[in-house]
Order: C-alpha cells, then sequence, then structure tokens
C-alpha cells in the first residue's frame, strides 16, 4: 500500500470523534422503464453510525435499505445529499481499504473452492498470496467450512454460501462490516453462530452495519438502529428509546380449566384455548393480571406460566409502516415526529 494512504489509514483508525458512516439529507432516485419513470427509492435520508458499535438498518421490502447501504458504499451515486466513510465521500479508496461488504444477493465464482476464492478476494485486497492464503484458511474455520475448504462453490448450500460470503467480507480485516441481509438461507444453528459472529466483531472494536428481515436477531445485537419506510427514516435511536416498556399484553397458561373458571374467565371475555391437558389465553388487560389469577387459584386451577409481552422491534417497525401507509392515504396529513436517539 502506498505511504501515504497507509498514513491517511491509520490517522482515520484513530479517529473517534468522526462517524464511521454518515449521511446528510441522501436522496436517491431512479429512472424506470421505457417512459422513466421516477422511483424514490430513498428521500432525505441523515444517519450516523458510531465507531465500535453494531447499528441495525431496518424496514420492509422496498424501504430503501439496500439502495442506502449501495450508496454508503460508492457503488452508486446518490441523487442529492452526501454520503460519507470514515470522514471520506462514500467510494473514496482510502476508505474502501478499510471496509468489508457482504451483499444482499452475492455473486461467486462457482468453479472455484471456498479457499481458491477467499486468496483471490485477498489478493485483490493487495494481499500477498501467502498471508491471504493464511487469512483465508483462518476465516473458514472461524466461519465453519473448514471441512469444505476444498468444495466448489456450486456445491455449497445458499446457507454455506452466506458464510462464505462473510468470510470475504472480513479477509481484508476492515473496521467496517457491512452486511445487508446477512441471516437469509441460515438454519437456526447458523445464525446462532452469526449472531456470535458479530458479536465478536463489537467486542475485537470493529464497526458493524446489520441490515436483516429477522428483527428478533437484530434486537438482540443492535447497539442502535434506524427504520426505514418508503425511503424515508422514521425512526432512529437506541433500542430503549424506541421501544415502549409497558406490557402490551400477558399470556397466560393453566391446567384444564373446570367449567366454573372457564364462565368465570368468559365474564371477562376471555376464552381460553384448550391444548391437551393445559389451556391459553392472552390477558389484554395489564390492571386485571391480579384479578385474573385469584380467579385461576380460586377454582382450582394450576397457573403453569405467565408472561409478560412489552413491545418488541417488530412492534415498532410494524407501527411505523403502518402511519406511513396512513399518510399516504391522507396526503394532507402532518407528518408526527419520529423518535430519535441522536442518529
Amino acid at each position: 500500500m502506498p505511504a501515504k494512504v497507509h498514513t491517511e489509514k491509520q490517522s482515520m483508525s484513530q479517529s473517534t470523534s468522526t462517524p464511521v458512516l454518515r449521511t446528510h439529507n441522501l436522496a436517491k432516485t431512479f429512472a424506470l422503464g421505457f417512459f422513466r419513470k421516477k422511483v424514490h427509492a430513498v428521500r432525505d435520508v441523515s444517519l450516523e453510525v458510531k465507531k465500535g458499535e453494531i447499528f441495525g438498518l431496518l424496514g420492509p421490502n422496498g424501504a430503501g435499505k439496500t439502495t442506502t447501504l449501495k450508496v454508503l458504499m460508492g457503488l452508486i451515486k446518490p441523487t442529492a445529499g452526501s454520503a460519507e466513510v470514515f470522514g471520506r465521500p462514500a467510494g473514496h479508496i482510502v476508505a474502501k481499504a478499510q471496509l468489508g461488504y457482504l451483499p444482499e444477493s452475492p455473486y461467486f465464482y462457482d468453479y472455484l473452492t471456498s479457499l481458491e476464492f477467499l486468496v483471490l478476494v485477498g489478493e485483490l485486497c493487495g494481499l500477498r498470496r501467502r498471508e491471504s492464503r493464511l487469512r483465508a484458511e483462518k476465516l473458514l474455520e472461524r466461519v465453519e467450512l473448514s471441512h469444505a475448504a476444498n468444495l466448489a462453490l456450486r456445491r455449497y448450500s445458499k446457507g454455506m454460501l452466506q458464510r462464505v460470503g462473510l468470510a470475504q467480507a472480513l479477509i481484508n480485516n476492515p473496521q467496517l462490516v457491512v452486511l445487508d441481509e446477512p441471516l437469509t438461507g441460515l438454519d437456526p444453528l447458523g445464525r446462532k453462530q452469526l449472531r456470535e459472529l458479530i458479536a465478536e466483531l463489537r467486542n475485537e472494536g470493529k464497526t458493524v452495519v446489520l441490515s436483516s428481515h429477522i428483527l428478533s436477531d437484530v434486537e438482540a445485537l443492535a447497539d442502535r438502529v434506524a427504520i426505514l419506510v418508503k425511503g424515508r427514516m422514521v425512526a432512529s435511536g437506541k433500542l430503549s428509546e424506541l421501544l415502549d416498556t409497558r406490557v402490551i399484553n400477558t399470556e397466560i397458561t393453566i391446567s384444564s380449566p373446570p367449567e366454573a373458571l372457564v364462565k368465570a374467565l368468559a365474564a371477562h371475555d376471555i376464552t381460553p384455548r384448550l391444548v391437551g391437558d393445559v389451556a391459553h389465553f392472552t390477558l389484554e388487560q395489564e390492571s386485571a393480571t391480579d384479578e385474573v389469577v385469584d380467579l385461576i387459584r380460586t377454582h382450582g386451577a394450576r397457573l403453569m406460566a405467565l408472561i409478560p409481552r412489552k413491545e418488541s422491534l417488530e412492534d415498532v417497525v410494524v407501527r411505523q409502516a403502518a402511519v406511513v401507509d396512513a399518510q399516504s392515504e391522507s396526503p394532507n396529513a402532518q407528518t408526527p415526529n419520529a423518535k430519535t436517539g441522536g442518529a
């Protein structure tokens, strides 16, 4: 690597005040079809990603997540606004030297083995062949593919290809790792392994930007999130700031209820669902919990589980999408202030 690039790379790695990623009023419009119809994929998105955090970019299909990431990676140019990586314009060669990227639909040379492919990617990143091979072997072990290192990629399952994609994103030891739908195609064990690996990257001081439809995994990993709906950022911040801490409802499981208890619960608009020797029902009003539990005990049933359910990340995304849909149907409605947490 040229001395100047190396010096600039070191200085950026040591800077903690400059956001790793930043967009300001970012917009991207595509002209599609014969009549060049305009499609606004991203509209006025402003966000920041800090060093050493896991940042989740969320939203339904067509929300603009992948387009935003492609702009930040320098793969496409914005129509308006700006995007920066390590304080440099998106796509700058110095910034690219410090990032790893797994696209939503990666393409692999399927006649190569995973080891050959990773060695090739390492050499394209400027590594000497020996160092590239050493890193490739360690990464295949890290993503638990050492046993298939000499197997042609065309014989890999989708989940195995996702892990190869993650390995290639790490081959240059990047400070920033951008993962677009990395959990797609993975079985539960594979998802667990990938979650653990992403957490390890944060512990190593790396910054991770994660886009995913599997919101429970993002909720378990992310320090902060931004939610996009129809190209606009409708909420951002720490999960503790976005999630409503109030109990939404309570899931209750009891032993098979006697007829008297069924009638007593019916008076509270509760109808237990009998499954084998147990019954389940949902209590919508938290204030009625003590009264219902007393009824269960009075009538001789056994309380087997009582699980209060609070708002999840999925609830937030669905709620925000519903608000935007309602506004689309009522153009004159004012846009409510989205919750933010400093993004």
